[in-house]
């Protein structure tokens, strides 16, 4: 166990006990940006980075908000006061969704589209995407690169900063979810599709929430063409690739996802070696379609 997971833990443990929740026999799912645990009696617990306590309690609006208006999402449990807190890091428990299965291009493309119909939430405020936020700070930080590619990838940033600055906007700003890929959208055996991972979601451009998978298809070919085109068709016939601005978005979005994998490098060496494997994709060193391992 890494020393993040092994901390993740650590603070499971504590909140479990604020909580009087049941954590024997833990489960880690995921070891990302949030660690979260699948424990017994059907609860999954979610543990946010330190000082997020507000963006958890959003999370948790967020949850009920979108239930209410018609997108259901993954529900907390109401037996239990949230978030709670431990070293000011927040931890919030949600209902388990068993034997689910990651939403389809097209099953995606209908909950974004009815997801960019809502008007923003006045009951508590959402933020303003910022596709930027954090990403420098990795690059800095990152102890496994090269001063080479560190460099570059700092000129990149500059150079994405001001091409994102100069884009005319493609769309009214709308209720956004921020990280719209397949997984973060899952279907049970019941079929009504189920919304995960909340935090980043916010008031921007749409074309944000159809880049993700618009670069699977022209970028990584992990989607068909005709499963591409479901999820044009599904979200009302808007097919994001032909905006001019298109190029850009996507650039920064994968430009983000070798960020992230920075972010973990400095502990874990599998995500070391992925965001080497990833600049040198960006660096043109590869040819696409390209390959990146989830982390």
């Amino acid at each position: 166990m890494n020393q993040s997971s092994q901390q993740a833990a650590e603070v499971l443990t504590r909140a479990a006990k604020l909580s009087n929740v049941d954590v024997q026999g833990a489960v880690t799912v995921r070891d990302g940006s949030h660690a979260i645990f699948e424990l017994p009696n059907g609860i999954v617990a979610r543990i946010g980075k330190p000082y997020s306590y507000r963006t958890a309690q959003r999370e948790l609006h967020i949850s009920q908000w979108l239930n209410r208006n018609g997108i259901a999402t993954v529900e907390a449990v109401n037996s239990i006061p949230q978030p709670t807190l431990v070293d000011e890091r927040p931890v919030t428990w949600w209902t388990l969704i068993p034997d689910h299965r990651p939403s389809t291009p097209e099953e995606l493309g209908t909950m974004l589209r009815q997801l960019h119909a809502l008007t923003p939430p006045t009951e508590f405020p959402l933020p303003s995407y910022a596709p930027f936020d954090g990403v420098r700070e990795h690059i800095e930080s990152a102890t496994t690169i090269t001063e080479d590619d560190r460099s570059w990838l700092l000129e990149q940033y500059a150079r994405l900063h001001h091409l994102y600055a100069a884009l005319d906007e493609p769309s009214q700003p709308c209720v956004i979810h921020g990280d719209a890929w397949q997984g973060n959208l899952v279907v049970p055996p019941s079929g009504e599709p189920i919304v995960l991972d909340l935090d980043k979601v916010s008031v921007g451009w749409r074309e944000w929430d159809l880049v993700q998978l618009a670069v699977d298809y022209t970028d990584f070919q992990r989607i068909t063409n005709d499963q591409y085109r479901g999820f044009v068709d599904a979200y009302g016939g808007y097919d994001v690739t032909r905006w001019p601005g298109y190029r850009v978005l996507a650039d920064i979005q994968e430009f983000r996802w070798v960020a992230f994998a920075l972010s973990r490098s400095n502990t874990r060496q599998a995500a070391a070696a992925e965001a080497e494997h990833r600049i040198a994709c960006l660096r043109g060193l590869v040819p696409k379609p390209w390959t990146w391992r989830a982390l």
